[in-house]
């Protein structure tokens, strides 16, 4: 139980703070749906930080730029999103080994899945 907790832990921390950017930057293009003709149109840094998001590279300047990849950058959130998901199964696991009631987990964990899905319905059209 204690290596579980660690393992938790640890990819947590490690892997917060591009979680985070994701999940800033994804909520930034949700609120400005217009999206770039190409990455190097970028000249803000919110603009900049979508184009990292997006096509996962940094956009340089157009003087000086040359070809990127995106081969690295990709690795690590390949890494990233298999350590999320493991630290999120670890997480609902830790759940119903630390209280009694293992009926407020469950029932917190399906309406976690029911509610969006009752407002993507809501919100279709039609």
């Amino acid at each position: 139980m204690k290596l579980i907790r660690k393992l938790h832990l640890f990819l947590g921390v490690f892997f917060t703070p591009l979680l985070v950017f994701f999940v800033a930057t994804g909520w930034y293009q949700t609120l400005n749906p217009d999206r770039l003709k190409s990455p190097s149109e970028a000249e803000t840094l919110l603009q900049k930080l979508r184009v990292v998001h997006t096509d996962m590279i940094y956009p340089g300047d157009r003087e000086f730029s040359r070809p990127s990849s995106p081969k690295l950058f990709q690795g690590i959130v390949g890494a990233m999103s298999a350590a999320v998901l493991i630290t999120t199964l670890l997480g609902v696991f830790l759940a119903f080994r630390s209280v009694r009631s293992k009926g407020w987990v469950f029932f917190w964990l399906v309406a976690g899945l029911l509610v969006p899905l009752g407002l993507l319905w809501a919100g279709r059209k039609g």
